[in-house]
């Protein structure tokens, strides 16, 4: 019985010495054989910022995938929305096909893609303000915006302070929206021809473009927003500022020499506008890049008949034909300026919110002739640039809506 005791004694310390080994062999070992409760989360998250930072970022790229037609889906808003704009309200226009516009549903290639939530998403971003800065697309991108909010707070009222351009107040939700119409971000001046003896022949004058200095229309708000979101591109061509009023680009009140060509300015412009948002800009603030917005002019540029009368999204296979620059199409500009933006951005913590892929499918989507007004096409041509409401934005903003929740759900 002793000697039991005493054998029982001796191996006990061995017995735990080896449980002890175990232990620490398993747990060593055992993250390289398993994922993760945060990496599991992380993969079944349907979001993607494009740029690299700080903050852990989701795995599905909601930005590449297929439009879906899916015959029951139907906006949640209509043309009574207040925050409609005449020209991008197609029900009220009557355009035809309405219906299957709004049928196609975009379907990332790695994951689902819900729709925006409006009561879930205002509950989220309760107390906070979000704001757009830029030019007629990021408005367009706005009023869908406003209108998909609008369902889970019938007393959204009208908002211009701060030097918005418009807006809507949430009162059930104590949320702000707002855009500030900056159509090149940069500050710019008209300076007509001082003589007729300047060397300035042939033009009526110069836009004066001060490429450091942000436009008085946003650079007071920068601590104001929890969320913003920057664009700027559509007025950068020759049918805005022809060779008779070019834009000339100055630093520090001085033109820079040798003088810039349109898009060596536009991306020292973005790369100046990114620089001063990095540094005026809270970090805690949510900053995004919108790319951008493609056009779908067939036959010819806006003041040359083109046209977008199509019935169905383009297939895949024909993007590069209609957006490829080597092709010299009148659409090129999206992916030329897309190139600048992502190169000047590099180094900074603004995400890119690349909605250029899956629009580009959408040529049926415009609002074409249905203008809401009797002389717009004579006057304006075709719109195949903004975007028919409801309709393609309201796509985007599921997308946006994703990005601000997987923030601001793990603060």
């Amino acid at each position: 019985m002793m000697s039991n005791l005493k054998l029982s004694a001796s191996v006990f310390p061995g017995i735990v010495f080896f449980s002890c080994l175990l232990l620490y062999l398993y747990s060593t070992l055992l993250p390289f054989y398993t994922t993760s409760p945060t990496e599991s989360r992380n993969s079944q998250t349907p979001s993607l910022f494009a740029f690299s930072s700080s903050r852990p970022q989701p795995q599905c790229n909601l930005f590449r995938g297929n439009w879906v037609e899916d015959p029951s889906r139907k906006p949640i808003y209509d043309e009574t929305c207040p925050f409609h704009r005449n020209a991008w309200n197609c029900l009220r226009n009557k355009r035809d096909n309405m219906d299957r516009i709004n049928s196609w549903r975009w379907v990332p290639s790695e994951c689902d893609l819900p729709r925006t939530d409006p009561t879930r998403f205002l509950g989220l971003m309760r107390n906070r303000r979000i704001g757009f800065v830029g030019d007629s697309l990021n408005e367009n991108f706005l009023a869908s915006f406003l209108c998909i909010l609008r369902v889970a707070d019938a007393d959204a009222k009208r908002w211009k302070r701060k030097g918005a351009w418009r807006g809507a107040y949430f009162p059930k939700f104590n949320v702000t929206v707002g855009y500030h119409r900056a159509v090149l971000l940069a500050k710019y001046e008209w300076q007509p021809k001082q003589s007729a003896l300047s060397d300035q022949d042939g033009q009526e004058g110069v836009f004066q473009v001060n490429v450091d200095t942000p436009a008085d229309d946003w650079v007071n708000i920068t601590d104001f927003y929890d969320v913003l979101i920057f664009n700027t591109g559509h007025w950068w061509s020759l049918d805005k500022f022809p060779k008779e009023k070019p834009l000339v680009f100055y630093k520090a009140g001085k033109p820079k020499l040798p003088l810039l060509g349109m898009h060596d300015g536009f991306k020292v412009v973005v790369k100046n506008m990114a620089s001063y948002i990095q540094k005026t800009v809270p970090s805690k603030t949510l900053k995004f890049w919108r790319l951008q917005s493609p056009r779908h002019f067939y036959g010819g540029d806006w003041n040359q008949n083109g046209s977008c009368l199509l019935d169905k999204p383009l297939e895949e296979s024909q993007l590069d034909l209609w957006f490829d620059p080597s092709n010299n199409g009148v659409n090129k500009e999206a992916r030329q300026l897309n190139l600048l933006i992502e190169e000047a951005l590099q180094g900074t913590d603004i995400q890119l919110l690349d909605l250029t892929h899956l629009s580009e499918f959408r040529a049926d989507a415009h609002p074409s002739i249905w203008l809401g007004k009797k002389d717009a096409v004579a006057v304006w041509g075709q719109d195949c640039m903004h975007w028919c409401l409801p309709g393609l934005p309201d796509s985007w903003v599921d997308i946006l809506s994703e990005q601000i929740r997987y923030r601001f759900e793990r603060e």
